[in-house]
């Protein structure tokens, strides 16, 4: 038997610790099933991996694409989890000094973000990522698995797929991006960097 490569983590707070930005019921559908399901099936296809590995026939190519997509979603809902905290502090003088050094302002990095996030086509991301040398960047992910850059580590990730608002905001995406705001981990991200 295979050892399960990933894992669906507990949430540093209440399903409803966010209600004033993100319900309860949003919360419980998008950790427990929504991640859940990502987990799942990327388990399932490291388990089909395995079977190749020992000789068996499968479609690899279906195979990689599909453990991508549901590997990849499934650590990015690790990092958004952990990007939101229901004891919202404001970010210090070395995380705001890094926003200035990286984007000019902390009005100019929300701003670029708020609308990296409000222009991703259809379902992804709006990623702050970082290299080696601590630069950042914004960038989107398409879905969970296009438009990676590579060699950047996300430190912080906005899931603009329909299911992390509609029930709350139906098609108003920026409004939810907005308030969003109100539930970022300055703490988390900047441990991060």
């Amino acid at each position: 038997m295979n050892k399960k490569k990933v894992s669906l983590p507990d949430l540093n707070y209440a399903y409803n610790g966010l209600e004033s930005v993100i319900s309860e019921k949003i919360m419980r559908l998008h950790h427990d099933v929504h991640h859940k399901g990502y987990v799942d099936k990327a388990n399932l296809f490291f388990d089909k991996l395995t079977d190749f590995k020992k000789g068996s026939e499968v479609d690899i190519k279906s195979i990689l694409k599909n453990l991508s997509f549901n590997y990849n979603g499934a650590k990015l809902h690790e990092i958004f989890w952990q990007n939101m905290t229901d004891k919202y502090e404001k970010m210090t003088k070395n995380m705001e000094k890094w926003i200035e050094n990286n984007f000019e302002s902390v009005e100019k990095f929300v701003e670029m973000f708020s609308k990296t996030a409000s222009s991703v086509e259809g379902s992804g991301w709006a990623v702050l990522g970082v290299d080696n040398a601590k630069n950042g960047y914004i960038y989107q992910v398409e879905k969970h698995n296009q438009g990676h850059l590579s060699g950047l580590r996300p430190v912080l990730v906005l899931d603009v797929w329909e299911h992390a608002y509609y029930i709350d905001y139906e098609n108003r995406r920026d409004e939810y991006i907005e308030k969003w705001w109100k539930v970022v981990n300055w703490k988390w991200i900047e441990k991060k960097l």
